[in-house]
């Protein structure tokens, strides 16, 4: 397979072969347009509610994933074949290198592909229902060094098991841990219930604003380290923490934005429907030697319901929904409950547009909208804002 990446050598601009067949890219013009067209779009659908400032860059916008994902498939001369999904589709583009994932990623997967064939461990292959390996997830902190790799299986047998791992340490000293994830069936790059871990912790940690923080293979956590740390640090920012004021952090995942207002002295609460993400959150708080946070496995909404019912003060609300927005129940909620600020990071602009309408009829305004491009060469933009209740409201 020939060069996939071109770089130009006058800008240092970037372009993929594979673009419009693997989806991993939607955008494939000079970094600077995309900016603008970014600016253009948050402008359009936001400045309605607020003045919507410039949108914060990346200083280089390549190699940024720190959550890489590949397929394996064998082609017709039984060589093994590495790709992600072609866009809308379960057909697999081979690709071998890719200008958005971390640097450290398709030598471990060159390296695992050439074992693959020598120890004859076969690619899952969907048609069928046969195979063992369904596809590897790799996660990397630049900030700490450690890099996790997790091999995902159709059933607990892995044939070689120890010749595989210990190939692959050789040839990869940088591995920090090797796990084994077994997803009988299910949806294609799903993790299953059950992990073994065969080297390692089992686990990676990366470091955010000065915190520490756990990373586990189903750890939900942001892929960009470098735009997460400016978007984290705008966000509670923008809450103005001032000593015990009373936090939630709702859809606190992993208790990323909750342990950095409690770091700030605030006494935080994170909720979190995951019961696996909220055992995650509380170790990183112990992590972080942080005793003014805890950790709820609760409905968000029906927490602050709970709250409110209590006569419970809140002074922000940090909200960081999936991509579908905050749910009609949710908003009700956090209107009953009154918290003096709402701190909203969203990475669905059409779903917080939808949302701020509703924020605002419940009497709230919102103060700024600050940009962040998460993703670059992507449509994706990430967006935080702060609303304030408007005084004298019921």
């Amino acid at each position: 397979m020939g060069k996939q990446i071109i770089t130009d050598p006058e800008t240092g601009e970037k372009h993929c072969r594979c673009f419009k067949r693997c989806g991993g890219c939607q955008l494939d013009e000079p970094y600077a347009a995309q900016l603008t067209r970014k600016q253009q779009k948050a402008e359009r659908m936001l400045s309605e509610f607020a003045p919507v400032r410039p949108i914060i860059a990346m200083k280089n916008p390549y190699h940024y994933r720190c959550k890489v994902q590949n397929l394996y498939a064998a082609d017709g001369r039984g060589r093994i074949l590495s790709g992600i999904y072609q866009s809308n589709s379960r057909r697999m583009t081979a690709v071998d290198d890719c200008m958005l994932e971390d640097i450290h990623a398709a030598p471990v997967v060159s390296t695992l592909k050439k074992l693959m064939h020598d120890l004859r461990i076969p690619p899952f292959d969907l048609r069928t229902g046969t195979g063992i390996l369904r596809h590897t997830l790799i996660r990397t902190s630049p900030a700490t060094g450690q890099i996790m790799l997790v091999l995902v299986t159709s059933s607990a047998l892995l044939p070689a098991k120890n010749r595989l791992i210990g190939a692959l340490r050789k040839a990869h000293p940088e591995l920090t841990t090797i796990v084994q994830n077994i997803c009988p069936d299910g949806i294609p790059l799903t993790l299953g219930p059950r992990s073994i871990t065969l080297f390692g912790d089992g686990y990676i940690e990366d470091l955010i604003c000065g915190c520490r923080f756990r990373i586990s293979p189903a750890s939900f956590y942001q892929v960009n380290p470098e735009q997460t740390e400016k978007l984290y640090a705008c966000a509670v920012d923008a809450a103005g923490i001032a000593d015990r004021d009373v936090v939630i952090d709702a859809y606190c995942g992993t208790g990323t934005i909750g342990i950095l207002c409690a770091k700030r002295g605030a006494d935080a609460a994170g909720v979190e429907l995951n019961r696996a993400a909220c055992r995650d959150a509380a170790e990183n708080a112990r992590l972080n030697g942080l005793t003014n946070i805890r950790f709820c496995n609760d409905d968000a909404g029906r927490f602050m319901r709970r709250m409110a019912a209590e006569k419970e003060h809140c002074d922000v609300l940090m909200m960081d929904p999936p991509r579908a927005g905050a749910s009609a129940e949710f908003l009700r909620s956090a209107a009953k409950l009154r918290p003096d600020r709402i701190v909203y990071v969203s990475c669905g602009i059409e779903t917080l547009q939808r949302d701020l309408v509703q924020l605002c009829k419940s009497g709230y305004r919102a103060e700024f909208v600050q940009p962040v491009d998460m993703f670059p060469h992507t449509t994706g933009i990430e967006n935080v804002v702060l609303l304030k209740r408007k005084a004298g409201r019921p």
